[in-house]
């Protein structure tokens, strides 16, 4: 357990073991999560990108895509499906 104590601002230090554990960096954000009566201290970013990859999870399933070379394909449909859209107007 770490403790650190607050400023007359509000600030803390976060200990370097909690840093480390929470993968947190100097300019890094952090989210406080409330649930229940308790407040949850996460790295943002990293809640981000969970939160990410449960909103697309089964996507990869549902487009077809079953390896590295599906998604390839796919960006590069899209790609020329932008540049078609783009120069459309230019014909």
């Amino acid at each position: 357990m770490e403790v650190a104590k607050i400023t007359s601002r509000g600030q803390i230090t976060i200990p370097i073991d909690v840093r480390k554990k929470l993968g947190l960096k100097e300019g890094d954000k952090v989210i406080f999560i409330e649930e229940g009566d308790n407040i949850i201290f996460a790295n943002a970013a990293k809640v981000a990108f969970r939160n990410m990859q449960e909103a697309f999870e089964g996507e990869a399933e549902r487009l077809g895509l079953k390896d590295e070379q599906d998604v390839v394909d796919l960006v590069d449909e899209v790609r020329q499906e932008m540049w078609d859209k783009r120069n459309a107007n230019n014909d």
